[in-house]
Parts: structure tokens; C-alpha cells; sequence
């Protein structure tokens, strides 16, 4: 049965610095979720205070049923005694050891059966395609079989929970693709709650039931990876997620449901708010045409940057410029000129001051 985290008021703090500013969230059973965000913001921190790797100054963690962290009460249970299993950036793997013997060591170490330990390290090799490498040293190994070694070590552990900080960043981008699809297929395998470190988007949102996106040591959203991505709950998780970045464009409520930014105006569902505001639009929620539209703005092609499976357009209207991104060649040339509309439906809307997103009363 999966086991469910529970993460109550979280603090660390690394002399003035706090790495975790009151962090509570609940990972579901069974769940992969990322945590997300810019080198610095506290994801890996986190993932070590759960692990037990870093002792917090605040707040309580637990595991299933089990409390394994309390600085009121004075628990902290050490590592091996979470259940856990840890995958890290740099593998970990003994250098001395073959690969049988690396998957073993932890195993022997419980004093589990010869038999027992040699099925669980075959069966591991098989879930992630490693068989016949057993008699190898990592140093016979590329990085991206030495990180499938690392999978196979925590697998055949048999953990209540999967812990991986940056397991791909080592790997180059067409190998961490592949193993973006290993990890996320031995996840649908095992069913283990996993918790796993990130900084890249793209592995946050294709791999995750749910993201955690962090900021300087505060959770800035827990949701959903489509919801983090359509429905981003602040400036920094909106200009965060996304490639090509989301546009925002800076304007003023000139009354309900029209917003003023500038050079024109756009209508959007302004919930009742006032004053100035931020209005997000993804590249690929802007329409664009050669030939004008009725509520269509004739912008002029700054840029046009083809990629083979779609093409980003650079439009600017004096000072204001938009991304817009299509599907396939565009025939679009620099210094075209182009209308760009706007779906209302496709739009978010920030209040300037505070960054929140703005949502009906």
C-alpha cells in the first residue's frame, strides 16, 4: 500500500539564511510530486529534511503513520529508519563494487537470504533494462547506465518512498528524455510515493502528478502540473513555467471586463478588480494571421525563430512585444506585418502589486 507525507510548518535555517520558511504540504499516497523551482529556493533542502539527511529548526514531518520528525518533541529518526530510498544527482555508486554488488550491499546489510537478494537484484536489472551488466564496474558504464544502476539499487531496496534530487542532470538532453519515460513508467509500476528535485520545467511537467513550486524557501503553489501550468497562482510560477515564456503584459482596468495596456486594449474577466494589473497570455494562445480581423491588432514581425515541430514569432507594437508560438514552418518573414488576437478565455490576470492571481469572489 502507498504511503502518504505529511509536512507540517517546515523551517530551516542555515545561520541567517532560511532555506525553508514554514513549509506544510500533504503528498497523497502513491503521488510524484516535484519539487520545483530556481537553484537556491530550498527544493533540495526540503528533500533532505524528509530523508533525514538535514535536522530541521521547526515543524514536524511524517511518513505513512509514523512521526519521524519533531522539534517540539525531540524526534528525529535517522535514515534508515524512514523507509526511503534515495536516488542522488551524482549516482553514488562504489567505484570498488560491480553492479551485483552495489544493488547487494544495502540487502545484506538487512540480512536478507542469499536467494532472496540475488531475485530482487535480477528483478531489478529487468525494470530498468540493465540485465547482463551485472559483472561490470560503473567505470565500464556510461552516465546513463551508471543512473539506471542507481534505479535498480533503490528498487531492489523496496521502499515505501522514492526520493530522487536531480537524478538527470548529469544526462545529455536526448538521455534524459528517455529516462524522463523510465521513471515516470516505474513509477506507474511500483505505485511508491515519490518525491523527487528539480529545477527543469519539462521534467516537472511531464512527469508529475503534482508540482510544488518553490521561491526562496516558500511554497509558492501545490497543484496540478496542468493547473500550475494554465492556471499559474502568482507572477513568479507564471513567468517560471512555460518555454516559450508567458507573456505579461502590464496595463490598467479602465473598467470592468477591458483592460488598457497601452498601445490597445483587451478584454478579459477582471473579477472585480481595479487599478493596475499584469494580463498572461502563453505564446501559443495567441492567434496570428498575415491578413486583418475584426478585434485582430497589427503588430510587425520582429523575429521569426523556425525549430522544425513549430516556429516562435516575435511581434512588436512600438515598445510592446509579444511571443507567439505555432505549430510547424511558419511563412512568416521579418518585418511582416501581422494581427494578433486575443481569446479571453486563454487569459490570466494579476494584480500588479501583490503578483496573485486574480479569481472570481
Amino acid at each position: 500500500m502507498a504511503t502518504p507525507i505529511v509536512i507540517k510548518n517546515l523551517t530551516k535555517r542555515f545561520g541567517d539564511v532560511v532555506a525553508i520558511n514554514d513549509v506544510s504540504l500533504v503528498i497523497e499516497p502513491g503521488a510524484f510530486l516535484t519539487l520545483l523551482g530556481p537553484s537556491g529556493c530550498g527544493k533540495t533542502t526540503l528533500l533532505r529534511c524528509i530523508a533525514g539527511l538535514e535536522d530541521p529548526d521547526a515543524g514536524e514531518i511524517y511518513i505513512g503513520d509514523k512521526l519521524v520528525f519533531s522539534h517540539r518533541q525531540g524526534i528525529s529518526l535517522p535514515p534508515g529508519k524512514r523507509d526511503l530510498g534515495l536516488v542522488f544527482q551524482n549516482y553514488a555508486l562504489w567505484p570498488h563494487m560491480k553492479v551485483y554488488e552495489n544493488i547487494a550491499f544495502a540487502l545484506e546489510i538487512q540480512k536478507l537470504p542469499r536467494a532472496e537478494i540475488d531475485q530482487r537484484v535480477k528483478e531489478a536489472l529487468a525494470q530498468v533494462h540493465m540485465e547482463g551488466y551485472a559483472d561490470r564496474y560503473p567505470r565500464e558504464m556510461s552516465g546513463g547506465q551508471q543512473q539506471r544502476i542507481a534505479l535498480a539499487r533503490m528498487l531492489a531496496y523496496r521502499p515505501k518512498v522514492f526520493l530522487m534530487d536531480e537524478p538527470l542532470s548529469n544526462l545529455d538532453a536526448r538521455l534524459r528524455m528517455d529516462m524522463r519515460a523510465e521513471l515516470k513508467h516505474l513509477h506507474h509500476v511500483s505505485g511508491a510515493t515519490t518525491i523527487y528535485v528539480t529545477h527543469d520545467q519539462v521534467e516537472a511537467l511531464t512527469m508529475s502528478s503534482q508540482v510544488a513550486v518553490m521561491k526562496e524557501g516558500v511554497l509558492q503553489q501545490l497543484d496540478t502540473p496542468e493547473r500550475i501550468y494554465r492556471c499559474p497562482a502568482n507572477l513568479f510560477v507564471a513567468d517560471f513555467i512555460g518555454n516559450p515564456k508567458v507573456n505579461l503584459l502590464e496595463g490598467t482596468v479602465v473598467r470592468p471586463g477591458l483592460v488598457d495596456l497601452g498601445a490597445f486594449q483587451v478584454a478579459v474577466d477582471t473579477h472585480g478588480a481595479t487599478g493596475r494589473v499584469v494580463v498572461a497570455v502563453r505564446p501559443e494562445d495567441v492567434a496570428i494571421s498575415t491578413e486583418p480581423s475584426p478585434s485582430a491588432i497589427e503588430f510587425t514581425a520582429y523575429s521569426v525563430l523556425p525549430s522544425g515541430a513549430d516556429s516562435i514569432i516575435l511581434a512588436r507594437l512600438g515598445a510592446l512585444e509579444v511571443t507567439v508560438r505555432v505549430t510547424g514552418l511558419s511563412t512568416i518573414k521579418m518585418d511582416d506585418k501581422v494581427w494578433l488576437r486575443f481569446d479571453p478565455a486563454t487569459l490570466n490576470l494579476y494584480d500588479r502589486e501583490s503578483g496573485r492571481l486574480v479569481v472570481a469572489a
